[in-house]
């Protein structure tokens, strides 16, 4: 510091980097805390802020609202919406997220070295979509890949129309017991499995990028 008015800049990128990544880490844990699903308030209220609009009470007590925010549409996407309609972007939400546990695992499982067997060969990351250099039966698994994509769009849905919840796709053939816990138990289950797909899109979303960016090593992870 050479004056009361001017302010030394450190570039310790590692430093930052790592405090960075620690931050994230604490953020993002929270996603993986079962939420409250009674009794959720929230600050941000048209009281305080006359750019946010309060929630009806049934929309505070929906699954996956949790502290401190609780129920958190700052732009007012569902504020004139049917519960229909909010129930028709729950499920979306759901389905993402669904989709982006399946491929954070499938990332971290390829990236750890795992291969079916005549695929050893085979990269992982974006590279995997071109398989160059490998023959024609490896390539040969991107169309598998991509009709896997296709199944999952047709057929994770309701079919019956007998679900309890957005996102319930049983369709009357698959229960695991479920219909036999209680409420506060399933609204559990709902919880997590609403903030992990949370938790994963945004994981997936940051893997992408650090690959594209080549830092993944930055952030502990193997550069494809």
């Amino acid at each position: 510091r050479t004056s009361n008015h001017s302010y030394t800049i450190y570039t310790n990128t590692p430093t930052t980097m790592k405090s960075a990544i620690l931050a994230t880490l604490i953020g993002s844990a929270a996603a993986f805390a079962p939420s409250a699903q009674t009794g959720t308030t929230t600050n941000l209220n048209s009281n305080t802020r006359p750019d946010l609009w309060t929630p009806t009470t049934s929309y505070q007590n929906e699954v996956g609202a949790i502290a401190p925010l609780g129920f958190f549409d700052p732009l007012g996407l569902v504020k004139d919406e049917s519960q229909e309609k909010f129930d028709h972007l729950r499920e979306v939400e759901i389905r993402h997220g669904r989709c982006a546990m399946l491929a954070v695992t499938g990332w971290l499982t390829t990236a750890a070295g795992v291969r079916l067997p005549g695929m050893e060969a085979a990269p992982f990351g974006f590279k995997a979509l071109l398989m160059e250099g490998l023959p024609s039966e490896v390539r040969g698994t991107i169309p598998l890949t991509l009709m896997t994509v296709f199944c999952l769009t047709v057929f994770m849905q309701d079919s019956t129309g007998e679900n309890a919840f957005p996102g319930d796709y049983r369709n009357g053939l698959i229960d695991f017991g479920w219909d036999k816990q209680t409420t506060e138990w399933q609204n559990r289950k709902r919880a997590i499995e609403l903030n992990n797909g949370r938790a994963a899109q945004m994981g997936i979303l940051g893997i992408m990028i650090h690959e594209q960016l080549g830092n993944l090593n930055d952030i502990g992870l193997p550069q494809p």
